[in-house]
């Protein structure tokens, strides 16, 4: 009999609660999800529905009110800052909405930033930067500041950035919500290229349609509920 898979991240019964008396809003109510080492999940659901929190607190960026959150069979909960600090910068890719790039900083300095954090020394730090950069077909403008390139290459920045720490796992957050139809795809095509060449294991947040047919599963939110959890069509 084969061993059951341990999922890599798991919520059971997870509630995340702000505020008090009157001012109470409930973000989730009690959720339970697993999401396995390799899945490509995207997390749809209307503005207020939960999915951003869920995001955060997967991300360390958020704590849970209530229930379980575990990472790798680790407690996530009971880990402390230092700690919750180093499953970020160690396991976690961040991709968001924004972009989050300095603009007064060459594309180069803005992928070896997370890399710095880690300590790594520069003379590797540089090759790492350099890989990612061509993964992404962009090496070609490392000098450029954000500002010279555009909207679709600093969201393709924004990926190497998250790629160059060799990543379990990739967060992005809406990561075509500022781009045209034509960059959203080709932004979508290398998320889905990492996942399936790589086996990083990406959960993406977004309220497109269009954009979730590229994950291999979709989990909707609900007013802090999950309503519903498929296995994608594929993009049409």
């Amino acid at each position: 009999m084969s061993e059951r898979k341990v999922p890599l991240i798991s919520f059971r019964g997870v509630t995340k609660v702000y505020g008090k008396g009157e001012a109470t809003t409930y973000a989730l109510r009690g959720i339970d999800l697993d999401i396995y080492e390799g899945e490509f999940v995207a997390i749809m659901g209307s503005s207020g529905s939960g999915k951003s929190t869920a995001m955060n607190i997967i991300g360390c960026l958020d704590e849970i009110s209530s229930g379980e959150y575990s990472f790798q069979g680790v407690d996530v909960v009971a880990l402390n800052r230092n700690e919750k600090a180093m499953l970020r910068r160690h396991y976690l890719g961040f991709i968001f909405q924004g972009f989050n790039l300095l603009g007064r900083t060459s594309v180069l300095e803005n992928v070896e930033l997370p890399l710095i954090y880690r300590g790594t020394p520069e003379k590797e730090r540089v090759k790492i930067v350099k890989e990612a950069l061509r993964s992404v077909g962009l090496e070609e403008v490392m000098h450029h500041t954000p500002a010279e390139i555009s909207g679709g290459q600093q969201q393709r920045v924004a990926i190497a950035r998250a790629i160059a720490t060799n990543p379990l796992v990739m967060l992005a957050d809406e990561p075509t919500g500022n781009l045209d139809t034509a960059r959203s795809r080709e932004v979508m095509e290398l998320l889905q290229s990492f996942n399936r060449e790589q086996g990083i294991t990406i959960i993406m947040v977004t309220h497109e349609s269009e954009m979730a047919a590229y994950a291999d599963r979709i989990v909707h939110f609900t007013d802090g509920l999950i309503d519903s959890d498929n296995k994608s069509e594929g993009v049409a």
